[in-house]
């Protein structure tokens, strides 16, 4: 039996020319106690669709009922969770639940009340933090409050709008899991939204896509037993037949062409290539041991002593390889990088590219951050020209713009290289940081979970981006990212790290797959899920903060290069 059900449903905004299309003859059911998951691209109306159904927004054209009943408006029956918490700031965690019981049920009695909120406090795994604010709560703790506080007021429906999209990995599974046994413990119907493959099929009865033209797409059916546990899955046939199935069908809506290769690049020397003034001629760089992490450490001072947070950081990269740096949140996985950047003091060991010391930062290292740092009042060309100025002094300025046109049009931005960046949406100003770090000629690019902050469909296009920007440079490059399969896509190697402090190389998989590569080919690979398990079973290890003793590599040469 269908408990919501959309006939025909088409959603606008705006009039005449600023008219936008959001939802376009939208036909849906939702059966009683199914758990449905809707998947799709930012900007394809996943929002406006579960708003629909609350009530929070009603139809252009078309009818969008409950029980048979038009909806008009919010009602208990129909829980909601954002992806914002929206939480009493000065209320307790057990006052916020409060508040929804006082507002849905005012007839209650205080007794009642307590035994609810209490019942859905321990639920969510928080009865220990009953008397706590949310200043004094996580992330993840504040999002268990929201989810507590639309439990308590017994909805039929759970809608669930991006609940987790804010949070870290672990936080982020962990919750996931949460949100699956409530809902088999009381058979609630449950729309989830979400940009995450894994996650809708982990949780999911049924996977809809939307697709960019706000159209509903091909329906999926997830028949894999429960409870489903993320390893296990890893080996099941029809969980990889779904995944791929799932992801290809999402590229292929989605994922636009790849820029024509319109430009060469100009034959000019970046300023760090040049000879310097006491040397007659340039000297070349080295290949072996291009990148020489040697006994790294990193200590903070605090008010108990010293805290080390990196310890004895061992790894040797040649010239042209790239390396993704992998582990949970707080292992020091940045702290590396920023070392390796010349932006925050070595306390001990050192660091070495092409022979010589890091000390401070320099252009000949570029970094790519989760958020690019763009001058908002410039534009995407002027933003990238900053520092191909600097890097090509002796370079014209025909040859510069040669430069920054190159890198923008290669990144897919050669319609938008005129526009400010306060224009540009965070998956393209994260292509001007890609284009800008490229345009440097550096020795050594370092990318600091770069599409961390993007949705995990933009960040799919940006990593075929960057694979193939790559690919013609060959840069040096490692990306800190806490993505498995980001991990995989990238690496030559993957480099996993223990939890802090202390944190260090646990383990390291040597990815010997073949390259140009792409996230469909990947998923049809017969071992890139063996890789995959490699690296969730060491992040399995360490995810409740356990300090197993670090493995050796997964393969001799591995080992080879990370001890020499």
């Amino acid at each position: 039996m269908a408990i919501l059900k959309f006939d025909n449903v088409s959603k606008s905004f705006g009039d005449g020319t600023a008219r936008a299309d959001v939802l376009k003859n939208i036909n849906l059911e939702v059966r009683e106690g199914e758990f449905l998951v809707l998947l799709g691209f930012s900007g394809t109306g996943k929002t406006t669709l579960i708003n629909l159904m609350a009530g929070l927004e009603m139809p252009s054209s078309g009818k969008v009922t409950f029980k048979g009943q038009p909806i008009a408006g919010p009602g208990p029956e129909r829980g909601v969770i954002f992806q914002n918490y929206s939480l009493m700031p000065w209320l307790t965690v057990a006052g916020n639940v409060r508040l929804a019981l006082d507002s849905v049920f005012p007839g209650m009695s205080k007794t009642e009340k307590a035994e609810k909120v209490a019942r859905y406090i321990k639920m969510v795994g928080l009865s220990h933090a009953t008397t706590r604010r949310p200043a004094e709560l996580s992330g993840g703790m504040r999002q268990r409050v929201n989810v507590a506080r639309a439990l308590a007021m017994s909805p039929e429906v759970l809608l669930l709008d991006e609940p987790l999209s804010a949070l870290d990995a672990l936080t982020r599974a962990n919750l996931a899991d949460e949100i699956e046994h409530i809902w088999e413990a009381d058979k609630k119907t449950c729309v989830l939204i979400t940009n995450d493959v894994d996650e809708a099929i982990t949780l999911a009865d049924r996977i809809i896509p939307l697709n960019p033209d706000g159209t509903l797409g091909e329906s999926f059916a997830v028949s894999l037993p429960r409870p489903r546990d993320r390893a296990a899955m890893n080996h099941d046939p029809e969980f990889k037949s779904l995944r791929a199935a799932v992801t290809g069908y999402l590229m292929d809506v989605g994922i636009q062409a790849k820029v024509a290769d319109t430009r060469s690049l100009p034959n000019v020397t970046p300023i760090h290539g040049l000879p310097r003034a006491v040397t007659a001629a340039t000297a070349g760089m080295i290949d072996e041991r291009f990148l020489d992490f040697s006994q790294l450490h990193k200590v903070y001072p605090t008010p108990k002593g010293p805290l080390t947070v990196v310890k004895d950081f061992n790894l040797k990269m040649n010239k042209g390889e790239f390396v993704s740096l992998i582990g949970h949140s707080g292992c020091g996985k940045s702290t590396v990088l920023t070392m390796a950047a010349g932006l925050n003091t070595i306390s001990k060991g050192a660091i070495k590219l092409d022979g010589r010391h890091v000390e401070g930062a320099d252009p000949e290292r570029a970094v790519v951050f989760q958020s690019p740092n763009l001058f908002p009042w410039l534009t995407a060309r002027e933003n990238v020209a900053i520092g191909v100025d600097r890097v090509y002094p002796k370079a014209s300025q025909a040859e510069r713009q040669e430069v920054v046109e190159y890198y923008l049009e290669r990144v897919g931005l050669s319609d938008a290289m005129n526009r400010s960046a306060s224009e540009l949406s965070n998956g393209m100003r994260q292509r001007v940081g890609i284009a800008r770090a490229f345009a440097l000629s550096p020795k050594l690019l370092l990318l600091d979970e770069p599409f961390g902050m993007l949705d995990s469909l933009t960040r799919w296009e940006l990593q075929e981006v960057l694979m193939e920007v790559w690919s013609r440079t060959k840069v040096t490059a490692i990306c800190v990212t806490h993505d498995v399969d980001e991990a995989i896509l990238l690496a030559d190697r993957v480099v996993m790290m223990t939890n802090g402090p202390e944190a260090t190389i646990g383990r390291i998989v040597e990815v010997d797959l073949p390259r140009p590569r792409t996230r469909k080919a990947l998923l049809e690979h017969p071992d890139y899920y063996h890789y995959r398990e490699q690296v969730l079973s060491f992040l399995e290890e360490y995810e409740h903060g356990a300090r197993p003793k670090p493995k050796a590599a997964e393969r001799p040469q591995a080992a080879a290069l990370a001890a020499e």
